[in-house]
């Protein structure tokens, strides 16, 4: 049976892969089932894909992308004004944190990217409500 082995940190800390077939520590059972569960965007109530947010990301990823056009600025300049690398504002122009997995960006970041496209939080945000709201 193929065991894949364990991320770097924890292969220097525990020394060489050292746990075949069923004496595999209980890390490794936690971090394969919670990234079944929790990730690629899924709700952890039902384990599915919340839809509202999905679009909720992608409509964010268009405002972010028509306020980049209005500043003529490029995704690497505005990245680097604001803060954060090239590579994670892309993603938040499409939409996605990882392939699968739509956007969450923190305030800061937002802030600080209505500062460099000199326009107000408000106007990134998309305008509908996303209905994500477990008591809605």
């Amino acid at each position: 049976m193929y065991s894949p082995s364990p991320p770097l940190i924890v292969r220097l800390l525990l020394g060489p892969w050292r746990f075949p077939g069923p004496h595999r520590p209980l890390w490794h059972v936690y971090m394969r089932k919670s990234s079944v569960i929790f990730g690629q965007g899924r709700s952890m109530a039902t384990g599915r894909a919340s839809e509202p947010w999905d679009a909720y990301a992608r409509e964010l990823g268009h405002n972010l992308l028509r306020a980049r056009s209005a500043s003529n600025l490029s995704q690497e300049r505005a990245a680097h004004a604001a803060g954060i690398s090239s590579f994670t504002y892309r993603k938040l122009e499409k939409g996605e944190s990882n392939p699968g997995t739509p956007a969450n960006p923190r305030l800061r970041t937002l802030v600080a990217l209505a500062e460099v496209f000199e326009t107000s939080v408000q106007e990134l945000i998309p305008r509908s409500e996303p209905g994500i709201a477990a008591g809605r």
